[in-house]
């Protein structure tokens, strides 16, 4: 195993992300903040008329914004995890809605046919591929809010990143160099594009007195110019500074190595 001047060993990216509680970086069983639920309401319109659907619904939050702030016809929540979904309903239940539902089971059984407006953030690719299938089935205008990439193939209806619409029907990306572009809405990614959006989704995502934010947000930089830089879409095919700056930054004081991503 590689060291470095402090002794201590060199490990991959990927390795050190599989050492934290799960889903600090991918979202994954991250309650969504109050002002999140919000922003993602209005950027989908969402109102009166709709049905909306939260899968991984958590403690009830969103449900509950979403019936007393937006007014919606109908909203149900779906997650796995029984002590959420108990929390969710005393949550309900307190608040006295009858055109709500809380359930209680994996969403790949769920029946949501018919949804107008859906969250789905889930990040595990097998989970997002069954997924999909039950998508493509949906009424036509039915809405699926992704946060940070949207829907695999697609090319979004709309974005505020790191919140992104898909729409049914969906429509097909050519490639992945295609959405990417889609998705942050340039012709090339350079620092200045990575710091900003990676920086958007750690503060959409994260408590105003979290403390890690910083060091989130470099690590999601990094991962987005590298994945620019691997798909031909970055602005130069010279590193820039400030990416050599993290990569060094990471390597000599965290014992970090993100080198070996650039292909």
């Amino acid at each position: 195993m590689k060291t470095f001047g402090n002794n201590q060993p060199i490990i991959k990216l990927e390795d050190y992300l599989a050492t934290l509680p799960r889903g600090i970086i991918s979202g994954e069983d991250v309650q969504l903040p109050n002002h999140s639920f919000r922003e993602i309401f209005e950027f989908v319109d969402l109102g009166q008329n709709d049905i909306f659907y939260h899968l991984g619904c958590g403690n009830g939050i969103g449900i509950s914004i979403a019936l007393e702030e937006f007014r919606v016809k109908k909203a149900v929540g779906i997650d796995i995890d029984r002590k959420k979904i108990e929390d969710a309903r005393i949550l309900l239940r307190e608040k006295n809605f009858d055109n709500s539902q809380i359930i209680n089971e994996n969403i790949l059984d769920s029946d949501f046919n018919d949804a107008t407006v859906i969250l789905f953030w889930f990040t595990d690719t097998k989970i997002i591929e069954k997924m999909m299938k039950k998508f493509e089935k949906l009424e036509n205008g039915c809405k699926i809010i992704t946060i940070w990439g949207p829907l695999p193939d697609c090319l979004p209806e709309k974005i505020d990143f790191p919140y992104i619409i898909n729409k049914i029907p969906f429509k097909p990306a050519k490639d992945l160099q295609e959405q990417l572009l889609a998705v942050f809405g340039t012709k090339c990614i350079d620092f200045v594009n990575a710091w900003e959006y990676a920086e958007r989704y750690t503060k959409a995502i994260g408590s105003p007195d979290a403390g890690n934010d910083r060091f989130l947000t470099i690590i999601q930089s990094l991962v987005i110019w590298i994945n620019a830089k691997n798909l031909g879409v970055t602005c130069s095919d010279e590193m820039p500074p400030a990416i050599k700056n993290y990569i060094g930054i990471l390597r000599n004081f965290f014992n970090i190595e993100v080198e070996h991503l650039i292909k």
